[in-house]
């Protein structure tokens, strides 16, 4: 792991380039071209300099990554300054040191175990509905069902089943989480409320608005105490935990950490399903065995797919870190207040890290687990994603469903390329597909749960 040292700074080779050059090719999806050249270029970790964030270190070595994620946080920590502002002062992004790991030891059973196999329902009935519609032999856009499923799921499964609430957190969620997240790419300047039109004021008024339902979900649910123990939502859960000192979390707090879940747990999901779609499509000896398992009642292979899907095509471009003091990471030697990026597309792509990384191959994870700190989709340590195995669960129960009720067109048209939408990592053309209704699919086999086991 990472050390405190008193050597002289030894930062990697910089990327000699105007600061705001470089945001255009690190801030976009240029990235994605720009950085494995420039970690082919210099062999190894590279130093970059952005507008916000400063000077940066990018890193994917398996050694490098286990040391930055291995490391105390008080050597090194989750900058909160983006998705922290962006999501509030309780939530899970904002926290740091003690109190970031008292709420994670509250919220990280919400999503395991029983409580996780009680929201797989949830997904399929959404994902029914949200593909009830799909023309037959017409090309389209999976993305935006795939965004709209993975919402109402996680809104579901986070705020209960009262539907004119979630009718106005079907308006306001969307674009509080796009702006807000774009927002804390921009100068401190720019995030202030100038007037009823101006960015600041926009997204200060969808957050009243989010607010002001929690506000009145949290009084409803207080005034059926009774109630609480038997409801499953995670609204229901948190304002039933309580820290070790016996008290719970503030509301406000609570509110913060619902935006968080919905927002980390939505956009992205929905990202990576549409990516699926894009590599299966393109692979029809793969999709023809995925549709062969299903029907047996499989999932070995469908899981296996989830993990390559996630390698090849992350959603989420890297992991920050800041250093608080000097400190030792490999050879190098970086002051305090220098951020650490864990590129996740350079580790996934590492021939180091695996067999033939360009090529999509799901086989290469069957009868194995993704390997740590070279596999990182959900970024590590004791910031890891909290629902990672929620999202696990819901890519496979939509894509055993699709599989189930669809066959899926193969194409020969060219990969979809990469497009940033503020929060996710989505294919440019919305994952196009062509899809005809499996007239085998029955009701017996929506009723079936031989999926995997995602109770631990």
């Amino acid at each position: 792991m990472a050390t405190a040292t008193t050597e002289p700074v030894r930062l990697p080779p910089a990327l000699r380039l105007p600061k705001m050059v470089q945001a255009v090719l690190f801030l976009t999806a240029l990235q994605y071209r720009v950085a494995p050249r420039l970690s082919r270029h210099y062999g190894g970790p590279f130093t970059i300099n952005l507008p916000v964030f400063g000077k940066t270190v990018v890193i994917h070595d398996r050694d490098l990554v286990k040391d930055v994620f291995s490391t105390s946080f008080d050597l090194i920590e989750r900058p909160t300054k983006v998705l922290g502002q962006a999501f509030g002062p309780g939530s899970t992004f904002s926290l740091l040191g003690k109190e970031h790991s008292e709420r994670r030891k509250l919220v990280l059973p919400n999503f395991q175990g029983r409580r996780l196999k009680n929201y797989e329902q949830i997904v399929e009935d959404e994902v029914l509905r949200e593909t009830a519609k799909w023309p037959e032999g017409k090309e389209f856009e999976t993305l935006s069902t795939m965004t709209n499923l993975t919402l109402n799921a996680i809104m579901r499964a986070t705020f209960g089943e009262r539907a004119d609430a979630l009718d106005e957190l079907r308006v306001v969620i969307p674009p509080l989480i796009t702006l807000g997240s774009l927002m804390q790419r921009m100068p401190p300047i720019v995030r202030g409320e100038y007037g009823r039109w101006s960015p600041g004021s926009r997204l200060a008024g969808y957050r009243r608005r989010f607010d002001a339902v929690i506000d009145e979900l949290i009084a409803e649910a207080r005034a059926d105490i009774d109630a609480l123990p038997e409801r499953g939502d995670m609204l229901a859960l948190l304002l039933q935990v309580r820290y070790e000192d016996g008290q719970p979390i503030s509301d406000r707090h609570i509110a913060d950490e619902l935006l968080t879940l919905v927002a980390a747990g939505h956009e992205t999901t929905a990202s990576q399903l549409a990516w699926a779609v894009e590599r299966l499509r393109r692979h029809p000896r793969l999709l023809s065995r995925l549709t062969e398992e299903v029907d047996a009642g499989g999932s070995e292979l469908r899981q296996a797919t989830i993990y390559e899907v996630q390698r090849l095509r992350s959603t989420i471009a890297a992991s920050l870190r800041t250093t608080k003091t000097k400190v030792r990471l490999g050879e190098w030697v970086l002051p305090a207040d220098t951020n650490v990026m864990v590129d996740f597309q350079l580790a996934h792509e590492s021939d180091v890290n695996y067999t033939d990384p360009e090529t999509f191959n799901p086989d290469r994870f069957i009868g194995t687990t993704p390997p740590s700190f070279r596999w990182l989709p959900f970024g590590g340590g004791i910031n890891r994603c909290v629902g990672a195995a929620f999202a696990n669960m819901e890519m496979d129960i939509t894509l055993r469903t699709l599989l189930r009720e669809f066959r899926f067109a193969p194409t020969d048209a060219p990969d979809e390329g990469r497009n940033f939408r503020g929060v996710a990592i989505a294919p440019s053309k919305g994952a196009l597909a062509v899809v005809y209704r499996r007239p085998q699919a029955k009701q017996s086999d929506r009723d079936s749960v031989a999926v995997a086991d995602h109770s631990s």
